[in-house]
């Protein structure tokens, strides 16, 4: 609606506005033709360095605008089909003379935020561009540049997780600082920039908190006597109870293996516990799992029970309050308070059902 009255306006007052058609001498109309391009080996070396930065690039924007859509839809997409469907794609397109595309995030957001639930409303998207492609690009050139740029504002503005602020705020300065360095990339030189350097932060970021959790110390008395509450062997987990743990670092690369556990989530137990003994770190990505974990056991009617957590993963949990996500009793010290929690939320549903 914005944009045809705004070009309707523009046009009836005779306004002196930087139109489509001013800027770019509007838009081809017609079917692109087929064309096979002329295969030259010699030029192979110098093209393999920037064709995997575009195709990096292109993937990283793709997976982007996905976890955008997750966000905005509480879906899960799946990130294989996602990048071979684009890789299918990018491989037609130079035929009929196209350049490499990705997910857009701006476009999924207005899709979204319109009620797209389905590939059906890709589809559409593709065969209203082609219809204005074919029939209505002479009347394109006449759309007013700033209609555009006030509609890319309010994309923008809606499409952003303004209350995800506060969130980042809580966590470790490093955490801040891949963040405040990436944003400041975006708005002042381009995406391309920013996640390429955003990238090389986040892992340097990974580096730096796999060595800071590799430790090397004695085995003590003290240290045995302790890990018995930890530990699973003689201890019955009741049925209504699943135990999950995570072994290893759970930074922004591994956040994928929770997958699993969201796709069964409708034939899991009433209470899930995720042991987090052997999970040396944790960061703001693997965080963000955790909360959409819980946000999405708790939608289903089940319960999320954290223990066990290690100094660099505890601290980090409760600067992030996570606690508001489920609760202050369900962050437990070891895997046998966790049981002992689980059994009394099973007490408390029995009673109110």
């Amino acid at each position: 609606m914005a944009l045809v009255a705004g070009t309707i306006a523009a046009r009836a007052r005779g306004l002196d506005v930087e139109t489509i058609g001013t800027r770019f001498g509007g838009i081809p109309s017609g079917l692109p033709s087929f064309h096979l391009p002329r295969f030259r080996p010699e030029l192979i070396p110098g093209l393999i360095v920037p064709a995997m930065t575009v195709a990096m690039l292109g993937a990283i924007e793709s997976l982007m605008s996905a976890m955008v859509a997750d966000r905005m839809s509480g879906d899960r997409h799946d990130s294989n089909v996602e990048l071979v469907a684009q890789g299918i794609a990018n491989i037609a397109s130079p035929l009929f003379g196209g350049l490499p595309a990705t997910g857009a995030i701006a476009r999924t957001a207005t899709n979204i935020r319109n009620g797209a639930k389905t590939p059906v409303a890709g589809i559409i998207h593709a065969l209203t561009l082609l219809t204005i492609l074919l029939s209505a690009a002479p009347l394109a050139r006449h759309i007013p540049l700033s209609v555009l740029a006030a509609i890319l504002l309010v994309v923008a503005y809606n499409m952003g997780d303004w209350k995800e602020i506060p969130e980042l705020l809580r966590l470790t300065r490093t955490d801040v600082t891949v963040w405040i360095v990436t944003l400041a990339l975006t708005v002042f030189a381009d995406l391309t920039q920013a996640v390429g350097v955003g990238m090389v932060c986040a892992a340097l970021l990974f580096i730096k908190r796999v060595a800071d959790t590799t430790t090397v110390s004695p085995v003590t008395d003290e240290y045995v006597q302790e890990g018995h509450v930890h530990i699973l062997q003689n201890k019955i987990i009741p049925p209504y109870v699943k135990v999950f743990r995570i072994h290893g670092p759970f930074l922004f690369g591994a956040t994928e293996k929770l997958r699993p556990v969201f796709d069964d989530v409708h034939n899991l137990p009433e209470i899930i516990i995720l042991r987090l003994r052997n999970m040396t770190a944790i960061d703001a990505t693997g965080l963000r799992a955790f909360e959409e974990l819980a946000e999405t056991l708790h939608q289903s009617g089940r319960h999320l029970v954290l223990c066990g957590a290690r100094h660099q993963p505890a601290s980090l949990i409760a600067r992030a309050d996570f606690h508001r996500h489920v609760g202050d009793a369900n962050i437990c010290q070891n895997l046998e308070e966790a049981l002992n929690r689980a059994r009394e939320i099973h007490g408390q549903t029995r009673m109110a059902s």
